[in-house]
């Protein structure tokens, strides 16, 4: 940070006490101070008290202390002043207080972390976003990928850093802490690095490291490409979407890309009332719930086999007659002749809306 903007609170509040007063670095030499004459000489009595006391105020034989936190939380910087009585006390906590806005402003003004946090946190307006690109000489048109990372069962703190770490160039791509089990890598991705499977690339190996090294399971939620700085909270949205609809429609699956959720996207979007709805029109016979758990089994797995009878006999053990048997109840059950093709479409997406309306209701 520049010793500029301490300077000028200094030189401000001067005229408001006699004491002596100023800021140091974390090396404990003076960047800025009351005394023109002290800035850039070390204070020797500063590390004789701040390893007891690193985060509140303390004193020495001759000053009063108050470190400086930042959007980092990390000590940078001190306060003192003259003194140890209780002006230098109040005055040092004073004068904490306007450096440490100062110093949280200025970094959010010129960190790009932040200002990417800002953007997908929907914190800044569209136009500001041209204005500070610019003053971070940050590339706003290049492609990038948003990848939501979401810890499951239990949190690591140190996901953040092993994530950080597989990705070091800290001017093109920013890891992000969002929520306590959620992590965002915004990765900039090169001509060749665009195409979806690239991107499942990334996502499976940020998923097998905190899985190997932290034990840590997670869900990947990625979203389209983002081929502009202004579009990526809505990029950021469709992680997030991609991670709540395959929540419950692709429960197996640890990387769920927004391109990819098909007719379960359609499905999340609906109203519940107009699910059920569908459900009633669809199963006028009987309800969904008449047909048993071996019942639909036997449907789920007609379904994986692209509607094949002999090939799913196959795959159920059972002989053909026997499945042609149970296809033939599910019809009188419910009305819908699965060997057709338009009523297997149909129960198909009754099966996912009962799936959705289920998760809507705590049930999976």
């Amino acid at each position: 940070m520049s010793s500029r903007i301490f300077q000028s609170i200094i030189i401000q509040m001067k005229d408001a006490t006699d004491r002596c007063m100023g800021v140091v670095d974390e090396q404990g030499y003076v960047v800025a101070c009351s005394e023109l004459g002290m800035i850039g000489s070390k204070l020797d009595d500063f590390h004789g008290v701040i390893g007891d006391y690193p985060d509140q105020v303390f004193t020495s034989n001759l000053r009063t202390y108050k470190p400086v936190g930042g959007v980092n939380s990390r000590m940078d910087y001190a306060v003192f002043v003259e003194g140890k009585d209780t002006t230098a006390r109040c005055v040092c906590i004073l004068a904490a207080v306007a450096f440490q806005e100062a110093k949280i402003n200025y970094e959010e003004k010129h960190n790009k972390t932040i200002f990417i946090k800002n953007i997908i946190s929907d914190n800044i307006l569209p136009g500001d976003i041209y204005v500070r690109a610019k003053e971070l000489h940050f590339a706003t048109d290049v492609p990038r990928a948003v990848f939501l990372i979401r810890q499951l069962d239990r949190t690591d703190m140190a996901a953040l850093e092993t994530i950080s770490n597989m990705f070091p160039d800290r001017q093109k791509d920013f890891v992000l802490s969002v929520n306590e089990t959620d992590l965002v890598l915004i990765k900039e991705l090169t001509a060749q690095h665009e195409n979806n499977r690239e991107v499942y690339e990334i996502a499976d190996a940020i998923e097998e490291k905190l899985r190997s090294e932290l034990k840590v399971r997670c869900v990947i939620g990625i979203g389209t490409t983002a081929k502009h700085l202004r579009v990526l909270a809505d990029k950021y949205k469709e992680a997030q979407v991609a991670i709540d609809v395959g929540k419950v429609f692709d429960t197996e699956k640890t990387v769920i890309h927004y391109d990819n959720l098909g007719i379960g996207r359609l499905i999340y979007q609906l109203p519940t009332t107009l699910c059920e709805m569908f459900l009633s029109e669809v199963f006028k016979k009987n309800p969904i719930e008449a047909l048993d758990q071996e019942t639909l089994y036997t449907i789920n797995k007609f379904f994986e086999n692209n509607l094949n009878v002999s090939e799913t006999s196959r795959k159920l053990f059972v002989h053909r007659n026997t499945l042609v048997y149970r296809l033939e109840k599910i019809k009188k059950l419910t009305g819908l002749d699965l060997r057709e093709f338009d009523h297997a479409i149909i129960f198909k997406v009754a099966l996912m809306v009962k799936k959705y309306l289920n998760s809507q209701n705590g049930e999976f």
